[in-house]
């Protein structure tokens, strides 16, 4: 199904999104939805944009990525602050950020950051700024005083009016070195300075294309208030000194429901946005509707084209997060036991774990769902669940310590978690793990902001849906079937419109545009022709790929190594009546392999799933296993004397290189189409077909790799 494809400014989509922002307004319901996108250069092959989370160009094409997009916040203050550190890296990640308040009054008056200057850096001395910074703290009955630095001028200052005495500070806060030029201490980014009430503000010069730009690195300010008035005392003295530009950078600013707060930081093969929580769908929409026009602009695409006519995302995942004004205020506590009844949905619908999963799914990937660990773990957290429901209210603790255990991967890590509460109220990460979040990670880049609105959209409206009505239908132990049914998309389609009915019975229905872009699987189609009145269709099928060697010892690592080998497809064949399928027959590889009848879609399905290994990995599983470069399915009918042979070929049919990579996804929809060969002989042509060993057959799919090629 492929989603409507309109101007932004008529798509009906966001009259969908209005509509069901008031409805959910009129429930009483404060649903704030954050988002993560993700972005690549998808024409490039450089390691910065294929597995490396630094080097090459990254940094600067995310400076004018911030550059392009910060314009929606006029008045926002532009900063450049720490990032995340990872083992083994000598040093913090940059991360560049936009802080504005939203109600748009101007937080920041001061020199644009040199990203956005008009003109070159103009004469300027760190002295006359360190002096005009003295003078804006006496205006202000601020306790300052100046001195020299390694290498730098500083100012500590005290907004409360106190007296500094300086012998009675530590002289190493005092003479410290800039956060951006040493690591991250081991027990975690502290100012010690800032605990007691003294706030250091370090002058420096920064190299920035054709001259030195003064730089200011601000202090850790707890409170918002303290922060503002900071930034509004050195907006004035930068202008009183003369500055035509000025460089904000040092320790992430403090963040409420008035402000927001969106960063640029670097991950393996992309550029992460973190965006602020939006407070309604059409915000949200509006504002990632910015962001990835600005990305486009600069060559930053959310997805990937592969020379076959493959498509994926950015790499990076497109996670979305729930909660509310403040922790007190999430839905999560209002409700508390919304999380529970989620997790009974989840597991009920695998559509909301599967349908939108990037290329690595299952137990061993970033977002497993908590029934696909042992069986204990299942019978664990079914009892879990109980012992929650049953308490009429439960604080914010119990509820994160009794299902913190369960939502977390194979080796306990909690952030790789299809419903992620690390965030939630984890008293281990202080305030930051207290915030009442949950981050949804069983998402693929979206390709387009519109569709990533949709998928908001969708969750917003389940939350409020299991906010206000309760939800206590069983877990189901799906067994085999959760990696066998639900990896053809077929039974995917049908569970997600499950969901949608359920939405529309409880008065939250999508709309039909909103609904159409989540149920679009235009990327997973290889090709479809018309035969003997019948409606043939192969679609790429979802495979779950096992992890490689011990999966403690790659923890620390940013990726972990999966045998990413074996790919699954689904033969769909629909027709006007079940008639018309009766006496239809497959071979695969002149196997003959059994069709599966479904008559619950929307007209009568025979269906057939096929694994096989299409090539053979450096590092992987079954190094005997050869590799298949085509498939052959052979479809029979008794009403036609005629067979349609299929062959799909995972490269282009001849052999031929591809001329670099498809310039568009209807480029990339040719190359799969090419891919798919079909030829229409007779059937008394055909060898009789063979039974291949019973370990190839399950109930929803036929395994190649148990027989070789025929």
């Amino acid at each position: 199904m492929t989603p409507p494809t309109t101007d932004a400014a008529t798509d009906p989509l966001v009259d969908e999104l209005i509509d069901l922002d008031g409805r959910i307004a009129a429930l009483g319901a404060e649903i704030w939805i954050g988002a993560e996108p993700t972005f690549t250069d998808r024409r490039s092959e450089a390691a910065e944009w294929l597995y490396q989370a630094l080097g090459g160009e990254k940094e600067v094409r995310a400076a004018r990525l911030l550059r392009d997009f910060s314009v929606q916040f006029p008045g926002g203050a532009l900063l450049r602050t720490i990032g995340r550190q990872y083992p083994g890296e000598p040093g913090a990640r940059w991360s560049f950020g936009v802080l504005a308040r939203r109600d748009g009054t101007p937080l920041w008056r001061g020199p644009p950051d040199p990203l956005l200057a008009s003109g070159p850096c103009a004469a300027n001395e760190l002295e006359r700024l360190q002096q005009c910074l003295l003078d804006s703290c006496g205006r202000r009955a601020w306790s300052a005083v100046a001195y020299q630095g390694a290498g730098d001028r500083r100012v500590l200052l005290r907004p409360t009016g106190e007296p500094i005495v300086i012998d009675g500070l530590p002289g190493a806060e005092l003479d410290r070195p800039s956060l951006h030029a040493v690591p991250i201490p081991a027990d975690g980014l502290r100012d010690v300075l800032a605990e007691s009430g003294h706030l250091l503000l370090l002058l420096d010069t920064l190299a920035y294309e054709e001259g030195g730009w003064p730089v200011l690195e601000l202090p850790a300010v707890a409170d918002v208030a303290g922060h503002a008035a900071l930034l509004e005392m050195v907006a004035e003295a930068g202008w009183a000194a003369g500055l035509n530009g000025l460089v904000l950078r040092g320790h992430p600013p403090p963040v409420d429901g008035e402000l927001h707060w969106t960063s640029l930081t670097p991950d393996p093969a992309v550029i992460e946005a973190n965006l602020a929580p939006a407070t309604d769908l059409a915000s949200f929409h509006r504002v990632n509707a910015g962001l990835f026009a600005a990305a486009r602009g600069l060559g930053l695409y959310p997805f990937r084209l592969h020379y076959n006519g493959g498509e994926a995302d950015s790499g990076g995942g497109g996670q979305l997060t729930l909660g509310g004004p403040s922790a007190q205020r999430s839905p999560f506590f209002v409700e508390p036991h919304l999380l529970t009844r989620l997790i009974r949905y989840l597991n009920r619908h695998p559509a909301l774990s599967y349908w939108w999963a990037p290329d690595s799914i299952g137990s061993g990937s970033q977002a497993p769902r908590a029934d696909e660990g042992p069986q204990e773990r299942r019978v664990e957290l079914a009892l879990a669940l109980a012992q929650l429901e049953r308490i009429p209210s439960p604080e914010p603790g119990l509820i994160w310590s009794s299902l913190a255990p369960f939502l977390a991967d194979s080796a306990g890590n909690s952030h790789r978690s299809e419903i992620n509460i690390e965030k939630l109220w984890n008293p281990y990460l202080g305030a930051r793990g207290m915030a009442g979040l949950v981050e949804f990670r069983a998402l693929r880049m979206a390709p387009d902001a519109a569709t990533l609105a949709a998928e908001a959209a969708l969750l917003r409206a389940l939350v409020a849906r299991l906010m206000m009505h309760s939800y206590d239908e069983p877990m189901i132990d799906w067994g085999t079937l959760l990696h066998n049914r639900f990896a053809l998309p077929w039974y995917l389609e049908q569970d997600l419109r499950t969901v949608l009915d359920d939405l529309d019975r409880h008065g939250l229905g999508l709309g039909p545009s909103t609904a159409a872009r989540l149920l679009d699987d235009a990327r997973r189609e290889l090709g479809q022709l018309d035969w003997a009145g019948l409606n043939v269709r192969v679609l790429g099928a979802l495979e779950f790929w096992p992890l490689i060697g011990d999966v403690t010892a790659q923890q620390p690592a940013d990726s972990r190594l999966v045998d990413a080998s074996t790919q699954r497809i689904e033969l769909r064949v629909t027709a006007a009546d079940t008639d018309c399928l009766d006496g239809l027959s497959l071979r695969v590889d002149g196997h003959a392999v059994p069709l599966r009848t479904e008559l619950g879609g929307e007209r009568p399905t025979c269906l057939a799933g096929i694994r096989y290994r299409s090539f053979v990995p450096l590092h992987g599983l079954h190094p005997a296993l050869p590799a298949q470069d085509r498939v052959e399915l052979v479809l029979t009918h008794p009403r036609t004397d005629h067979a349609l042979r299929l062959t799909l070929f995972d490269w282009h049919p001849q052999g031929e290189p591809y001329d670099g990579l498809p310039a568009s996804r209807a480029e990339a929809r040719r190359r799969r189409a090419e891919r798919l060969v079909s030829e229409v002989i007779e059937q008394c042509t055909l060898p009789p077909p063979t039974q291949a060993p019973d370990s190839a057959y399950s109930d929803y799919c036929f395994d190649l790799r148990w027989v070789g090629r025929a």
